[in-house]
């Protein structure tokens, strides 16, 4: 998946939805374009507008995570651990977010890369 098709499917797609399973590019497009048009707004527009920004992409953010860690066969509550300063963060980033999803249908659904080789 690339980046456009990744913005496009959480955004229009996937806003708020939690069922399901999304893959690495999907989960790690999305980050990135969160990070650049968060910095961006803040830089030309101020702190007003990016936190509208980061207001508005909470819901898909959250949403694309919860589907990531389904892709790893693990429960959305799993993200809860992001309330543990820094090291919930890097566990969830370390333990589930960088891995390859389970092959295969797993209890969340079918295989997102399945076909894509």
């Amino acid at each position: 998946m690339d980046f456009m098709t990744a913005v496009k499917t959480v955004l229009a797609e996937n806003y708020v939805n939690f069922e399901g399973r999304a893959q690495r590019s999907e989960f790690w497009w999305f980050t990135l374009f969160i990070i650049i048009v968060n910095a961006v707004l803040q830089l030309l527009l101020g702190e007003i507008v990016a936190l509208i920004f980061a207001l508005a992409v909470l819901l898909p953010g959250l949403g694309v995570a919860v589907r990531r860690l389904h892709d790893v066969d693990r429960s959305g509550w799993w993200y809860l651990l992001v309330l543990i300063p820094v090291i919930g963060a890097l566990i969830l980033i370390f333990a589930f977010f960088m891995h390859r999803g389970t092959a295969g249908d797993n209890r969340f659904g079918p295989d997102p890369l399945a076909g894509q080789g």
